[in-house]
């Protein structure tokens, strides 16, 4: 089962002379699958380059969540994935699962799994990367290691593939600061493929897209309290 695509937005008027266009994201066109559904929650895979929730310009208001909405008026936003991103998210379908998936992601109780090729060959099998994540604030949305006000960040990492110029990578985020994947992938050393943000250009141009999917999630089930996972892989 999946959702279709919404229609493309239409182009917007010309700014004022001396002001910026606005950003208008790219319109995907894949369908939402619904990957499980019960009369709580669902589990979704969202595709690359659609909002999890609408941007600020009204031509931005495509997303995943208003595309459920269509079908599921009472699902809800919990957790987020950049509009880079794609892979599983969890959509509660009450008030009463939104707050007990809420306070779950909270006490860190949920399982997350990504998938992710980076840059150059990961020296060891496994390992973490534990530094501390600040907004870098004169270049938002852009994210820092910052050890005086960073808010604490931990990523275990296991290879589970390596080529010439490349690695494949499980990341296991235990905390979900903003970007904390990517920029701490960049520093061990070993960007994601085709980031935009904190790739370098060699690792910027091996990829058309971001090459990050979230392919794991486990929760405890709100009602039943059993758990409740499932996986979703990669198309790269």
């Amino acid at each position: 089962m999946s959702q279709p695509p919404s229609q493309p937005p239409s182009q917007p008027p010309s700014p004022p002379p001396g002001e910026q266009p606005p950003y208008l994201v790219p319109h995907s066109q894949e369908s939402i699958a619904i990957l499980y559904e019960d009369e709580d929650l669902l589990l979704v895979r969202k595709p690359h380059l659609l909002l999890s929730v609408p941007g600020r310009h009204p031509l931005n208001k495509d997303c995943l969540i208003t595309r459920l909405r269509q079908q599921y008026p009472g699902a809800s936003i919990v957790h987020r994935l950049d509009l880079d991103t794609s892979g599983i998210m969890v959509v509660p379908l009450n008030k009463a699962s939104h707050a007990h998936i809420s306070r779950q992601f909270q006490e860190r109780r949920i399982h997350k799994c990504y998938d992710a090729v980076v840059y150059g060959v990961v020296e060891h099998d496994r390992g973490q990367i534990d530094l501390p994540i600040a907004t870098d604030w004169p270049n938002r949305p852009l994210q820092m290691i910052c050890h005086e006000r960073g808010k604490s960040a931990l990523t275990h990492y296991e290879v589970t593939q390596r080529r010439e110029d490349r690695s494949r990578v499980l990341l296991k985020p235990v905390t979900g600061r903003s970007h904390q994947l990517r920029i701490h992938m960049r520093e061990l050393g070993h960007p994601i493929l085709g980031c935009d943000m904190y790739a370098h250009e060699q690792a910027l141009a091996m990829s058309a897209r971001l090459l990050l999917h979230a392919c794991q999630l486990g929760l405890e089930h709100p009602t039943s309290g059993q758990w409740l996972q499932r996986e979703c892989p990669a198309d790269f």
